[in-house]
């Protein structure tokens, strides 16, 4: 008889031969499956005291046994459950063994034991593993829910004063003020690349400008809008916040204007904030009524030092408007909002700033309970009318505080805080490393997708650090790498954070990913701005945009990456949209791949499996009951011929896949090709620097 490295390759008579005469196949770990989706674990997100049904996926036929073990967490450590998992149904490929769990209050994680003969094997978030590491087993947080609309969701991140002018009144004028030692500019060229030292350029972009393109983004298929901070800040990135409760006018309207205090006039003037707040819920009711959501960004740790409770720029001193700012007298009531080192009053410049930076005073909430209370107003006020944003996006989120004690007890009171206003908010924090304390269900609800998608990504595809600071010939195309981080960092994330965890290739704070495909490092002010349009290479950009929307998670688009935007990292990579220039084949391809991930659900809420890797070669698999998704990247710069094992997707020669996206250097398609099963496997050919989506037929 012959000998198979799969058991999924056998004949059924020699599948029958087998057990007729009490012999036993090699396990196939490759058909052993689980995930929290909605086929493996019911609910998916449990709530208090329910009971979860629990399942677990194997070849047909193939094994003993199959144990759940579970750890319950009590005040003296954690209570050991082994649960014997029932047959509870088959199909033509596999068995699926299932068990009940009774949860209480209390976090609860779980593996499986699998034992086939005298071989035992285990499995967690990790996979199958013959020693196990329980740092990956799975978790249940029972209650822990995160917003349905944001499954998946297609966001695009905007950047202000780089997307579009729609009113040129409110422009920063240049000389307007002095922003960290110089005066401001107003760029009268819109397609001028922004300079090496950018911070106080302005190009004039508004709320009007997003409100004219409104229906451009809908026609492109996005869901939700992610905006850089929109509040009163001397900055063109303004994540160094002037005043928490009002909208910029430079991004809003100006009504009134001193011409001798032109600054100070505008961003205090009562009647232009107010006004500005008003054409913002303008352009939030008009977003909802297309459908789609809305995120703001919400700078917590430190402010500005233009900050109306600071005032170090004087500019509302003697104000009847405004309380004393604290760097003005030690009587302020804002005294405690920071950190002062000294008693030098009047105008005490001794405070702490966030890494150093005067510029960026550290809010200091242990010393306020005042300040935290203040803080958590503004985060329930623009989620409720007349605002009615979606959710918020926290900057720098895990510096928050003086402690990582304070921190937690910060962000807890803030979710019960949002939740009770609206429950369907999102809490979506920028963080790199392990966010795992934060997820667990009391805190965030998901992160800024470095760790488990543009880190990865960028590397496999490109070779290139996220600010192409770096080039790695040992990472670029490193199949083994690039499937074991995603696991590993996805693991720590866990399955609610993940599917709205947002996935980026771009943002305003790396290099745009069309510019790391020609593997130059360096910065604007090393290589120069023109060095970041050259040698691209459209087909591994386009094969990131395929990754992106066939991911778990939600995809999200920086502006303009979709019209060809290049740009080392930043402020270049703050270029503005190419309104009049767009390419418009990456356009109509970005509408087509948001398309194709809206229209099949699986894509949000599906399983994952990765199929097949090798040298610059991955092909993975979205799948459920129904559907089955898959998708093929090939980053060679030749043409490949692959034998991928699509059974493992319950794909079987019963049916066949037909081509739905296609993706190369030159041009993509959607033309209907037809593919057969055979064996389970699927033979494909792919061209170079190619993505192929294929759908269970």
């Amino acid at each position: 008889m012959r000998i198979y490295k799969n058991f999924s390759e056998y004949s059924d008579i020699e599948k029958k031969l087998f057990y007729i005469t009490n012999m036993k196949p090699v396990l196939n770990f490759r058909a052993l499956y689980s995930d929290a989706t909605k086929d493996y674990r019911c609910p998916a997100e449990p709530e208090v005291n329910d009971k979860v049904v629990i399942r677990f996926r194997t070849y047909r036929y193939d094994v003993d046994e199959v144990l759940l073990v579970c750890y319950e967490q009590e005040e003296m450590g954690e209570r050991r459950s082994e649960i014997p998992m029932r047959k509870a149904d088959s199909d033509h490929l596999f068995d699926y063994y299932e068990a009940s769990y009774y949860l209480s209050d209390k976090k609860m994680r779980y593996h499986f034991v699998i034992t086939s003969s005298d071989k035992v094997c285990y499995y967690n978030q990790f996979g199958v593993a013959k020693e196990l590491n329980q740092y990956y087993d799975f978790e249940i947080m029972p209650g822990f829910k995160v917003p349905a609309w944001a499954k998946g969701a297609v966001i695009y991140q905007i950047y202000v004063d780089r997307f579009c002018n729609g009113n040129p009144n409110n422009d920063v004028a240049t000389n307007e003020y002095i922003y960290i030692g110089q005066p401001v500019v107003r760029v009268e060229d819109w397609d001028k690349y922004p300079d090496a030292m950018d911070v106080r350029a302005f190009y004039g972009g508004d709320l009007q400008g997003v409100l004219d393109k409104l229906d451009y983004l809908k026609n492109l298929g996005v869901e939700v809008i992610y905006f850089n901070p929109l509040f009163v800040s001397p900055s063109n990135h303004k994540y160094d916040i002037q005043d928490y409760d009002d909208i910029d006018p430079h991004l809003g309207i100006i009504i009134n204007e001193d011409e001798e205090h032109s600054y100070k006039s505008r961003v205090t003037d009562k009647d232009n904030l107010k006004a500005s707040n008003e054409l913002f819920i303008k352009l939030v009711q008009a977003i909802h009524d297309r459908g789609m959501k809305v995120i703001i960004d919400g700078v917590f740790n430190h402010c500005g030092s233009f900050n109306k409770w600071l005032d170090k720029e004087r500019i509302y001193e003697n104000n009847e408007n405004y309380e004393t700012g604290a760097f003005i007298a030690p009587d302020s009531p804002y005294r405690k909002y920071f950190d002062f080192r000294s008693e030098n009053w009047p105008y005490n410049n001794d405070y702490d700033g966030w890494w150093g930076h005067d510029t960026l005073p550290k809010l200091n909430y242990e010393g306020s309970k005042e300040l935290e209370d203040y803080i958590m107003e503004v985060a329930k006020k623009w989620l409720l009318p007349p605002y009615s944003v979606d959710g918020w996006r926290l900057d720098v989120a895990a510096d928050l505080g003086h402690s990582e004690r304070y921190n937690h007890q910060f962000w807890k009171r803030f979710r019960k805080e949002v939740k009770s206003v609206n429950p369907e908010a999102i809490i979506m924090a920028e963080h790199y490393g392990d966010p795992n304390p934060w997820l667990q269900g009391d805190e965030w609800d998901t992160v800024m997708n470095y760790d488990a998608f543009m880190e990865p990504v960028s590397w496999f595809l490109t070779g290139m650090e996220k600010h192409s600071d770096a080039y790695r010939e040992d990472l670029k195309g490193n199949h083994e790498h690039f499937f074991t981080t995603m696991k590993i960092n996805s693991a720590r994330m866990g399955p609610q954070a993940i599917s709205v965890a947002l996935n980026q290739i771009s943002n305003h704070d790396h290099s745009r990913f069309l510019t790391r495909t020609n593997g130059k490092v360096g910065r604007t002010n090393t290589l120069g701005p023109q060095a970041a349009n050259e040698d691209l290479n459209y087909g591994v950009f386009k094969a990131a945009v395929v990754i992106q929307m066939t991911w778990p998670g939600a995809p999200g688009i920086y502006y303009g990456d979709e019209a060809g935007v290049c740009g080392f990292t930043d402020p270049d990579n703050r270029r503005t949209y190419p309104w009049g220039k767009e390419n418009r084949e990456l356009i109509e391809f970005h509408r087509v791949a948001v398309a194709m991930h809206k229209d099949n659900r699986v894509l949000a809420e599906g399983s994952f499996k990765d199929l097949y890797g090798e040298r610059n070669v991955i092909a993975y698999a979205r799948f459920d009951k129904q559907d089955s998704i898959i998708v093929i990247i090939n980053n060679n710069n030749f043409e490949k011929v692959i034998n991928i094992p699509v059974w493992e997707a319950n794909v079987t020669d019963k049916n066949y896949l037909r081509q739905i996206l296609q993706t190369t250097e030159n041009a993509f398609s959607t033309y209907n090709l037809e593919y057969s099963v055979d064996g389970g496997y699927l033979k494909i050919g792919l061209r170079p620097h190619s993505a192929v989506v294929l759908k269970k037929m």
